[in-house]
């Protein structure tokens, strides 16, 4: 799957791939050994001190606590691949339990460059978008 693609769109393609299937193990093996993520980039209630994400355990913090609670669709609108990097302009929505009879949904449109070293293993995972745009939303639901 994915073998013809671009190495950064094929890291970004398997990281859709590994996320929509809850696939740990698929995922973190993706990553070099300093790889960061900055998903957004800066500080942020996911990173409240802007620094990223960097080493294995702090990717393996990052599934536990935002990957795998979350049903999370990526729909990648567009792509950009150049040198050892890929640029995606996509929409994502994230949905997540918030207590009995209630879901969270996040929507984020943005730009999530992934740049990946000679063995097509990724460097970084880095997202462009901002939290305050009305076009980010996040809205509580009630479930029956």
């Amino acid at each position: 799957m994915f073998e013809n693609e671009h190495p950064a769109r094929r890291a970004a393609l398997l990281s859709r791939e590994y996320v929509h299937s809850k696939n740990r193990e698929g995922w973190l093996g993706l990553y070099a050994e300093d790889a960061i993520i900055e998903d957004p980039i800066g500080v942020s209630h996911i990173d409240p001190v802007g620094k990223g994400h960097r080493g294995p355990a702090a990717r393996e913090a990052f599934w536990e606590n935002f990957i795998a609670p979350a049903d999370i669709r990526i729909e990648i609108l567009e792509s950009f691949a150049a040198g050892n990097e890929v640029a995606n302009l996509v929409n994502l929505t994230v949905t997540a339990d918030a207590g009995p009879g209630k879901q969270v949904v996040q929507k984020i449109h943005g730009v999530f460059t992934y740049h990946v070293n000679d063995e097509g293993k990724l460097l970084s995972l880095r997202g462009y978008w901002e939290t305050d745009a009305p076009y980010n939303t996040l809205e509580e639901i009630d479930v029956a």
